[in-house]
């Protein structure tokens, strides 16, 4: 039987993000790696603008543009916001070789690893994707050169987004956590959801007696702690063990058999090695919360891999975001 128990809901309107010294943290953690030209641009920006921005993207010979949840803005030579293509500040070799050597420290060498998967993680957990010509070895991507892309994400702890789904996933007075799924297209707030539960999860929420206990997360992207030379840069809590860049499937069994997880968090599964990973973590009695890509339910069971998870029952609770009321909105919260 299927229960849709909320509609409607926008988490990020369960606690307002703190946002007075974001400006100051993008300056810190995000503008000094930047070309000075560049960074002074963005210094020109007000904190209302900052609030809105999602992605700072640098192309060449492209504008210099920033990705909001209301549309793209192009910054011109004076760090305005404009709309007119040829009015914007043009992005050139030298701000983006300047932009790398920042990223890098002088040495492509020293990130060569990260840069195999094609991101970098800087401090505050903004993550930094690049593209450009790929180096090959045996088939397999050894490394980028002649990077012609950035893209830097920021990223937002908004600590209180999952109170609205902590009673659903949690039962019988605290003493229960069920299996849950989160379901949600791109950029719709699920990682941030995300981090904030496994974050309840592991420091306790008092509210519903629920007493924290060990978490095991798979970080594969480094979107949900966002290490930083291994130190998360969010707010993971006190009982979280975090392997950062695994890939999820053997990640989820790392975590059994080393660190005794009482519930494994990871973020967007779909890959065969992932449901019998999946099987494998229920059958050692350890409770799993993860995502999944889609619009709802009915898109996600359309595919085989997830088709097959789904009949299995796996999951006890699906939770589905979406934007009906902004970025973000608790579509429905489903009980299995």
């Amino acid at each position: 039987m299927i229960m849709k128990i909320v509609c409607g809901t926008n988490h990020d309107q369960v606690v307002n993000e703190k946002l007075h010294s974001f400006p100051e943290r993008i300056e810190r953690e995000i503008l000094q790696f930047l070309s000075p030209a560049i960074r002074q641009l963005l210094l020109s920006l007000s904190p209302v603008t900052w609030q809105a921005v999602q992605e700072i993207r640098l192309r060449l010979g492209s504008p210099l543009m920033l990705a909001t949840h209301l549309g793209d803005m192009m910054i011109d030579e004076k760090g305005r916001v404009t709309q007119e293509l040829d009015q914007a500040r043009m992005i050139g070799v030298e701000d983006m070789a300047q932009t790398i050597e920042m990223i890098s420290q002088s040495s492509l060498y020293a990130i060569e690893e990260e840069l195999r998967q094609g991101y970098v993680t800087l401090p505050g957990g903004h993550r930094v994707g690049m593209v450009g010509k790929t180096v090959l070895s045996e088939r397999q991507i050894k490394t980028l050169k002649h990077i012609s892309a950035l893209n830097i994400r920021m990223s937002r702890q908004v600590i209180g987004a999952a109170n609205k789904v902590m009673p659903v996933i949690i039962g019988d007075e605290g003493k229960k956590l069920y299996h849950t799924l989160l379901i949600s297209p791109p950029q719709c707030g699920k990682t941030t959801l995300l981090r904030d539960m496994v974050r309840q999860l592991s420091n306790g929420v008092e509210a519903l007696n629920f007493q924290g206990i060990k978490v095991g997360l798979v970080d594969e992207r480094s979107e949900i702690a966002s290490c930083y030379h291994g130190f998360p840069q969010n707010d993971v809590g006190v009982r979280t063990d975090v392997l950062d860049g695994c890939p999820k499937a053997q990640g989820m069994m790392m975590l059994v058999r080393s660190m005794s997880p009482q519930v494994i968090a990871t973020d967007e599964i779909g890959r065969e090695e992932d449901a019998l990973a999946l099987e494998e973590v229920l059958n050692a009695g350890v409770k799993m919360i993860t995502t999944v890509h889609g619009s709802d339910l009915d898109e996600v069971s359309r595919r085989p891999v997830m088709a097959s998870i789904l009949h299995k029952k796996i999951f006890e609770r699906i939770i589905v975001l979406g934007k009906s009321k902004g970025v973000g909105t608790i579509e429905q919260m489903i009980t299995l």
